[in-house]
């Protein structure tokens, strides 16, 4: 059985490589090609472990993550995804959970920028600099020549962190701007990012700040948690998810369908929605994620096949 750590995963993939995981993804999904319930949640308060299994042709993966929306020291999120091998059912690999959560969570935000951004976007807005955030800028620059990004956090003393861990990555002629409010952050920016596990919306509720732009949900992904305020509906003609069961498990979506600011013919899943997008553009676009394990078996299969060609991990007896 093959271990992967995140040094050994980023040799086997980039970025760019597992965005394009993430669209193979989404035209399994459409073909329904796949065996994968409802992800199990067991709640203690407001932590959670969370299982996810999946079964497509060629792999069967199952993700064991947990999440602590209140961890400050320590990353909200951890994890283990085991791969088995879809012929004998042998585990044929382990891979560190934590990491392909960030970068492959990464990769869905930047396959929406790749699809739904306007071709010459090059101002990007982050609202939640945490390990989501952090991902969610790196897929970005990989899909659009991003000259500024707009930063915000509630807790300003991890910006610097942040910034200088994001430059490492994107080389220093980004500039990254520190902001002291989410409307400063916003203002210029033609994608917005939200990145948080809110439970009230972190977008500020004025038109004029949130029309004509791409507004990306990553953090929420609880029928009680929200991130987008009513006004962002209003300035919106496109709503897409990345999975149809967003429709029940994030309060971005479920709240605005009980209130009646939209209606279910407005919510459109990615998958459906790529293979007959056109580039005509949309005066504003939602687009919102809350993940599913179909993603992670993808993704976590490339990294295996990569692995091997490369004769990359540890071998465990």
């Amino acid at each position: 059985m093959l271990f992967l750590n995140e040094k050994d995963i980023l040799e086997a993939v980039t970025m760019v490589d597992v965005i394009d995981a993430i669209d193979e993804a989404y035209k399994i999904y459409e073909e329904q090609q796949f065996n994968m319930p409802v992800r199990t949640q067991v709640k203690e308060t407001e932590n959670t472990l969370i299982l996810m299994p999946c079964i497509t042709d060629n792999v069967i993966g199952t993700k064991l993550v947990t999440s602590f929306p209140r961890n400050t020291d320590h990353p909200t999120l951890h994890g283990l995804i085991i791969l088995n091998c879809s012929e004998t059912g042998e585990m044929k690999a382990l891979l560190d959970g934590s990491f392909l959560t960030g970068f492959r969570t990464g990769a869905i935000g930047g396959s929406a920028i790749r699809h739904l951004a306007a071709k010459g976007a090059t101002k990007l807005a982050i609202i939640g600099t945490g390990v989501q955030g952090f991902y969610q800028a790196i897929a970005a620059c990989a899909e659009r020549s991003i000259t500024d990004i707009y930063l915000y956090n509630r807790s300003i003393e991890k910006l610097e962190g942040f910034k200088e861990s994001l430059t490492e990555w994107v080389g220093d002629k980004i500039q990254l701007h520190t902001t002291n409010s989410v409307e400063d952050a916003i203002e210029h920016a033609e994608i917005i990012i939200t990145a948080t596990t809110s439970s009230e919306p972190v977008l500020p509720d004025k038109k004029y700040l949130l029309e004509n732009k791409l507004v990306i949900g990553i953090g929420s992904f609880q029928p009680d948690q929200r991130e987008f305020p009513k006004a962002l509906y209003e300035v919106t003609d496109k709503i897409l998810i990345d999975t149809d069961d967003a429709i029940e498990e994030s309060g971005d979506i479920k709240i605005p369908l009980d209130h009646g600011w939209i209606t279910k013919d407005s919510v459109q899943s990615m998958s459906s929605y790529l293979p007959t997008k056109s580039d005509n553009g949309h005066k504003g676009v939602i687009f919102k994620s809350t993940g599913m394990a179909l993603f992670d078996v993808v993704v976590a299969d490339l990294i295996y096949q990569r692995a091997i060609e490369k004769e990359i991990g540890s071998r465990l007896q």
